[in-house]
């Protein structure tokens, strides 16, 4: 029996590990998405201004 619980004490402390890089990885992809969308809004910004004075 103490075969058997050992892997899953041992397992306990992986997912809430990955959990935490995910949560990392996650909050990294969201700065960089917001930071794109400025970009895009800015460029989509610039093109309507060129338009309307070309």
């Amino acid at each position: 029996m103490s075969e058997e619980s050992a892997p899953l004490t041992a397992g306990a402390g992986q997912p809430k590990g990955l959990l935490q890089q995910m949560e990392e990885l996650m909050a990294a992809l969201n700065a960089d998405l917001s930071a794109l969308d400025a970009d895009l809004q800015g460029a989509g910004e610039r093109g309507v201004a060129e338009e309307e004075v070309g």
